[in-house]
């Protein structure tokens, strides 16, 4: 049987959107304390807290992986879905489920990658973007794309109401996408 881990940093939209598309969700991990982990909480999905104290140039990746590595396999989890996840992970979850990690971008992959993508995307002035769900590899962003979802943008667009219609189409799309490969 298939089980879903769903990593989380921040409001945990994503991970609301994954529970209300009723997808069951075995796990959450949170790498600091956040709404999606006390939404979590408040739906009694397992849920842990895998602080992540130091934010300067000396963090060891490497080391924070490997724990967080240990940790979803003790709970047999089969596939991973990162939901805001802010902390770039390093070999050890990569080596322990290839092609099992999933991530969602806010842009049409391969353009704007990395975390300015809809500022990027407004200052390049397209007319179009997006949201991309796509395989999590160790280079950032750029994992074998599975679905995307175009968003056009508007003249009187803000970086917060494109991001928001962004969501919007992500809440969608992502759900499904784990649901199939869940299945699979």
């Amino acid at each position: 049987m298939n089980k879903l881990a769903v990593l989380v940093s921040r409001t945990g939209t994503n991970l609301r959107a994954m529970h209300a598309y009723g997808l069951e969700i075995a796990l959450v991990v949170a790498d600091r304390t956040c709404p999606g982990l006390t939404f979590a909480r408040e739906q009694n999905i397992p849920c842990i807290l895998l602080e992540r104290t130091d934010f300067s140039s000396s963090f060891d990746r490497y080391a924070y992986t490997k724990n967080l590595t240990h940790l979803v396999r003790q709970h047999n989890i089969t596939l991973i879905a990162m939901a805001g996840f802010a902390t770039i992970l390093d070999t050890p979850l990569f080596d322990a489920y290839p092609g099992k990690i999933l991530n969602t971008h806010p842009s049409l992959l391969p353009a704007f990658k990395g975390a300015s993508a809809v500022r990027d995307a407004l200052a390049y002035g397209v007319k179009v973007t997006g949201c991309t769900i796509h395989i999590a590899t160790l280079a950032l962003d750029s994992g074998p794309i599975l679905a995307q979802h175009p968003v056009l943008v508007h003249e009187s667009d803000t970086e917060a109401s494109l991001h928001q219609r962004i969501k919007e189409a992500e809440y969608r799309l992502y759900p499904a996408i784990i649901a199939n490969m869940l299945c699979s």
